[in-house]
Protein backbone atom coordinates (compact mmCIF):
# COMPACT_ATOMS: atom_id res chain seq x y z
CA UNK A 1 0.00 0.00 0.00
CA UNK A 2 1.22 3.51 -0.70
CA UNK A 3 1.13 7.10 1.05
CA UNK A 4 1.43 9.86 0.51
CA UNK A 5 3.74 11.80 2.92
CA UNK A 6 1.22 14.22 3.90
CA UNK A 7 -1.33 10.96 5.36
CA UNK A 8 -0.09 8.87 8.86
CA UNK A 9 -0.57 5.24 7.88
CA UNK A 10 -2.54 3.28 10.75
CA UNK A 11 -1.02 0.91 13.08
CA UNK A 12 -1.82 -1.90 11.01
CA UNK A 13 -0.37 0.03 7.88
CA UNK A 14 2.43 1.40 9.02
CA UNK A 15 5.84 -0.80 8.88
CA UNK A 16 7.14 -3.08 11.53
CA UNK A 17 10.16 -1.69 12.63
CA UNK A 18 12.25 -3.63 14.86
CA UNK A 19 12.80 -4.76 18.39
CA UNK A 20 16.85 -3.90 18.34
CA UNK A 21 17.11 0.18 19.79
CA UNK A 22 19.32 2.70 18.12
CA UNK A 23 22.96 2.20 19.19
CA UNK A 24 23.98 5.56 20.38
CA UNK A 25 26.76 7.35 22.39
CA UNK A 26 25.40 8.25 26.04
CA UNK A 27 26.67 11.63 26.01
CA UNK A 28 25.51 15.03 24.45
CA UNK A 29 28.27 16.82 21.95
CA UNK A 30 27.73 20.16 23.77
CA UNK A 31 26.92 19.74 27.32
CA UNK A 32 28.66 16.27 27.86
CA UNK A 33 25.89 15.06 29.74
CA UNK A 34 23.91 11.87 29.17
CA UNK A 35 21.37 11.48 26.63
CA UNK A 36 19.43 8.53 28.04
CA UNK A 37 17.49 8.53 30.64
CA UNK A 38 17.26 7.83 33.91
CA UNK A 39 17.47 11.38 34.64
CA UNK A 40 18.02 13.17 37.94
CA UNK A 41 14.44 13.80 40.09
CA UNK A 42 15.08 17.23 39.73
CA UNK A 43 14.74 17.28 36.51
CA UNK A 44 12.14 17.31 33.47
CA UNK A 45 11.67 16.36 30.40
CA UNK A 46 9.56 17.42 27.27
CA UNK A 47 9.82 16.72 23.96
CA UNK A 48 8.71 19.15 21.06
CA UNK A 49 8.75 18.50 16.98
CA UNK A 50 8.80 22.08 14.73
CA UNK A 51 10.29 20.53 11.78
CA UNK A 52 13.59 19.19 11.15
CA UNK A 53 15.42 18.06 14.41
CA UNK A 54 18.44 19.52 13.34
CA UNK A 55 17.75 22.82 14.06
CA UNK A 56 15.18 22.62 16.36
CA UNK A 57 17.63 20.61 19.05
CA UNK A 58 20.12 23.45 19.03
CA UNK A 59 17.78 26.30 19.76
CA UNK A 60 16.70 23.84 22.74
CA UNK A 61 20.26 23.36 23.76
CA UNK A 62 21.33 27.03 23.16
CA UNK A 63 19.02 27.83 26.50
CA UNK A 64 20.38 28.35 29.10
CA UNK A 65 19.28 25.56 31.97
CA UNK A 66 18.47 23.37 29.76
CA UNK A 67 20.69 19.91 30.97
CA UNK A 68 20.36 17.81 27.93
CA UNK A 69 18.94 17.37 24.46
CA UNK A 70 18.59 14.16 22.02
CA UNK A 71 16.79 14.36 18.59
CA UNK A 72 14.47 10.84 17.51
CA UNK A 73 11.41 10.63 16.39
CA UNK A 74 7.65 9.91 18.41
CA UNK A 75 4.02 10.34 17.53
CA UNK A 76 3.66 7.35 14.99
CA UNK A 77 3.36 3.28 15.20
CA UNK A 78 6.87 2.03 13.82
CA UNK A 79 9.26 0.92 16.81
CA UNK A 80 12.88 1.82 16.24
CA UNK A 81 12.90 3.26 12.96
CA UNK A 82 15.57 4.64 10.96
CA UNK A 83 16.07 7.63 9.57
CA UNK A 84 14.73 6.41 5.93
CA UNK A 85 11.45 4.69 6.75
CA UNK A 86 10.32 7.76 8.97
CA UNK A 87 11.10 9.83 6.02
CA UNK A 88 9.26 7.72 3.83
CA UNK A 89 5.82 8.64 5.44
CA UNK A 90 5.40 4.80 6.57
CA UNK A 91 5.61 5.11 10.26
CA UNK A 92 3.85 7.81 11.27
CA UNK A 93 6.18 9.57 13.08
CA UNK A 94 7.50 13.50 13.00
CA UNK A 95 11.15 14.02 14.05
CA UNK A 96 10.88 15.35 17.44
CA UNK A 97 13.67 16.47 20.05
CA UNK A 98 14.21 15.55 23.65
CA UNK A 99 14.55 18.34 26.08
CA UNK A 100 15.72 17.87 30.03
CA UNK A 101 16.23 20.80 32.10
CA UNK A 102 16.15 22.17 35.22
CA UNK A 103 13.00 24.06 36.44
CA UNK A 104 14.83 26.11 38.67
CA UNK A 105 16.76 27.43 35.72
CA UNK A 106 14.26 27.50 33.10
CA UNK A 107 10.77 27.50 33.19
CA UNK A 108 8.81 24.98 30.88
CA UNK A 109 6.35 28.27 29.71
CA UNK A 110 9.99 29.70 28.48
CA UNK A 111 10.59 26.17 26.41
CA UNK A 112 7.05 26.98 25.16
CA UNK A 113 8.26 30.05 23.95
CA UNK A 114 10.86 28.29 22.27
CA UNK A 115 9.19 26.35 20.28
CA UNK A 116 5.83 28.77 18.82
CA UNK A 117 8.83 31.92 17.88
CA UNK A 118 11.32 29.48 16.08
CA UNK A 119 8.91 27.91 13.79
CA UNK A 120 5.25 28.16 12.04
CA UNK A 121 3.08 26.03 13.42
CA UNK A 122 0.38 26.68 11.18
CA UNK A 123 1.53 24.13 7.93
CA UNK A 124 0.13 20.91 8.70
CA UNK A 125 2.37 18.46 7.08
CA UNK A 126 5.80 20.34 5.83
CA UNK A 127 7.84 23.48 7.55
CA UNK A 128 9.06 25.49 5.13
CA UNK A 129 10.32 23.71 2.35
CA UNK A 130 11.00 20.46 3.86
CA UNK A 131 7.31 18.30 3.43
CA UNK A 132 6.14 15.50 4.62
CA UNK A 133 4.49 14.10 7.93
CA UNK A 134 7.79 13.77 9.36
CA UNK A 135 7.98 17.30 9.52
CA UNK A 136 4.88 18.47 11.04
CA UNK A 137 4.45 20.49 14.44
CA UNK A 138 4.21 18.93 17.59
CA UNK A 139 4.36 19.64 21.58
CA UNK A 140 4.61 16.03 23.66
CA UNK A 141 3.82 16.54 27.13
CA UNK A 142 4.82 14.59 30.06
CA UNK A 143 2.38 15.44 32.75
CA UNK A 144 -0.69 17.43 32.75
CA UNK A 145 0.62 20.69 34.07
CA UNK A 146 2.58 20.64 30.78
CA UNK A 147 -0.42 19.50 28.95
CA UNK A 148 -2.79 22.61 30.06
CA UNK A 149 0.24 24.97 29.92
CA UNK A 150 0.87 24.39 26.19
CA UNK A 151 -2.82 24.53 25.29
CA UNK A 152 -3.20 28.17 26.97
CA UNK A 153 -0.06 29.19 25.02
CA UNK A 154 -1.61 28.07 21.45
CA UNK A 155 -4.36 30.06 22.13
CA UNK A 156 -2.47 32.84 22.72
CA UNK A 157 -0.51 32.68 19.67
CA UNK A 158 -3.32 31.54 17.52
CA UNK A 159 -4.38 35.56 17.91
CA UNK A 160 -0.64 36.66 17.36
CA UNK A 161 -1.02 34.55 14.19
CA UNK A 162 -4.35 35.81 13.21
CA UNK A 163 -3.54 39.14 13.55
CA UNK A 164 -0.32 38.81 11.52
CA UNK A 165 -2.51 36.84 8.88
CA UNK A 166 -1.61 33.27 9.22
CA UNK A 167 -3.62 30.51 9.43
CA UNK A 168 -4.62 28.21 12.38
CA UNK A 169 -2.41 26.21 14.30
CA UNK A 170 -1.89 22.62 13.30
CA UNK A 171 0.46 21.08 16.07
CA UNK A 172 -0.25 18.05 17.33
CA UNK A 173 -0.89 18.62 21.63
CA UNK A 174 -0.67 15.58 23.41
CA UNK A 175 0.92 13.70 26.14
CA UNK A 176 3.75 12.07 25.14
CA UNK A 177 4.18 8.98 22.97
CA UNK A 178 6.75 6.55 22.86
CA UNK A 179 10.71 8.53 22.00
CA UNK A 180 12.53 6.70 19.90
CA UNK A 181 16.23 8.07 19.43
CA UNK A 182 17.29 8.84 16.06
CA UNK A 183 21.18 7.67 14.40
CA UNK A 184 23.94 8.73 15.97
CA UNK A 185 25.05 11.05 13.22
CA UNK A 186 22.11 13.14 13.76
CA UNK A 187 22.81 13.64 17.64
CA UNK A 188 23.57 17.59 18.21
CA UNK A 189 24.30 17.27 14.22
CA UNK A 190 24.55 21.33 14.23
CA UNK A 191 27.21 21.21 16.63
CA UNK A 192 29.50 18.25 15.00
CA UNK A 193 28.69 20.13 11.19
CA UNK A 194 28.54 23.86 11.89
CA UNK A 195 27.84 24.66 8.47
CA UNK A 196 25.18 21.98 8.09
CA UNK A 197 21.24 22.57 7.03
CA UNK A 198 18.79 24.47 9.05
CA UNK A 199 15.88 25.47 7.85
CA UNK A 200 14.28 27.19 10.86
CA UNK A 201 12.06 30.04 10.81
CA UNK A 202 9.90 32.12 12.60
CA UNK A 203 6.47 33.95 11.94
CA UNK A 204 7.73 37.00 14.36
CA UNK A 205 5.19 36.47 16.98
CA UNK A 206 6.91 37.31 20.25
CA UNK A 207 6.04 35.19 23.41
CA UNK A 208 7.89 37.20 25.96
Amino acid sequence: MFFKSSEIPSADQALPGRDVEMPINNQHFVHHQPIKGPFAETLQVAYFAMGCFWGAERRFWQQPGVITTAVGYAGGHTPNPTYEEACSGLTGHTEAVLVVFDPEQISYDRLLSVFWESHDPTQGMRQGNDRGSQYRSAIYCTSSAQLEAAESTAQSVQQQLNDLGYGAITSEIMMAPIFYYAEEYHQQYLAKNPGGYCGLRGTGISCS
